[in-house]
């Protein structure tokens, strides 16, 4: 039923940009806020961005914080997460999440920033 497809993802150097997508089916998109998580190796899931089902609102960690942004396009059931200025602490595993029913996640997208 619900489903949460990420793409974007890339080998990328410090300082670069790249922005990562979630298309999303299975669910009335418009009404649910959606998050987008990172994991890196031996590290515990975080939450990175999330933003509400108008768009409204978002939230943001702090270590991302004027770096990245999360953003959604409703008519595509879309949503998205520019990521500017790439630092080698941002490389992990980037997911897409939406709490619907007990909740769903993607399959992920690796992010690898190194020179």
């Amino acid at each position: 039923q619900v489903q949460l497809v990420e793409s974007g993802g890339g080998l990328v150097q410090p300082g670069e940009s790249r922005r990562l997508s979630c298309a999303a089916s299975g669910f009335t998109f418009r009404w649910y806020s959606m998050s987008w998580y990172r994991q890196a190796p031996g590290k515990e899931r975080e939450l990175v961005a999330s933003i509400t089902g108008t768009g409204n609102s978002t939230n943001y960690r702090d270590s991302v914080k004027g770096r990245f942004t999360i953003s959604r396009d409703n008519a595509k059931n879309t949503a998205y997460l520019q990521m500017n200025s790439l630092k080698p602490e941002d490389t992990a595993v980037y997911f897409c999440n939406v709490m619907v029913g007990t909740g769903a996640w993607g399959q992920g997208t690796q992010v690898t920033v190194s020179s």
